[in-house]
């Protein structure tokens, strides 16, 4: 599909719009206040945001160490997980017909300990726009497999998570 087919199906202002605002620090940490509590606890940060591309980084501190003074794999996860997801919270934000987002499926491979700010990179925005297209015009689920690799700050690979999302849109209720 062509970039320039996903352009025209979605509203650019609502994207831009959407971007804007979780990028602004204060709101986006007031988000994770109310819809992801323990994210905000371990300090997320989200750095970049487009059409394309999420980036978020957490740092390595006191509550987010296992016993082995590496961080928890499971903060590590639930970063990767945000990288993906927020893409795809993007493309489905007040989507008509609205739009079912589920994680049906995760896989890891941890390939360094992660000891400082672990930066987390999904470029995929394109693909889950895609099959956000296609739910939204078939009403048929869809499955997106998503790869969010975490990096140190030395630019070593930590982590590579993978997600596999399903969507679907709700077909409008009929009165």
């Amino acid at each position: 599909m062509q970039a320039q087919e996903i352009e025209n199906f979605f509203d650019q202002k609502k994207l831009t719009a959407y971007t804007k605002l979780l990028l602004n620090p204060i709101i986006f940490k007031a988000g994770l206040v109310r819809d992801l509590p323990l994210a905000s606890l371990i300090g997320v940060n989200l750095k970049k945001l487009d059409n394309e591309y999420c980036e978020l980084t957490v740092p390595y501190r006191f509550l987010n160490k296992n016993p082995f003074n590496t961080t928890y794999w499971a903060v590590l996860g639930m970063v990767a997980e945000m990288g993906s997801g927020a893409l795809l919270l993007m493309y489905t934000n007040k989507m008509q017909p609205s739009v079912s987002t589920f994680v049906v499926g995760c896989e890891c491979k941890f390939i360094k300990t992660a000891t400082g700010l672990t930066t987390f990179k999904c470029d995929q925005g394109l693909e889950i726009a895609e099959k956000v297209m296609k739910t939204c015009q078939t009403f048929e689920a869809q499955e997106i497999v998503c790869k969010t690799i975490a990096y140190n700050e030395q630019g070593e690979i930590v982590a590579e998570f993978i997600f596999t999302w399903g969507v679907k849109a709700r077909r409008p209720k009929v009165a």
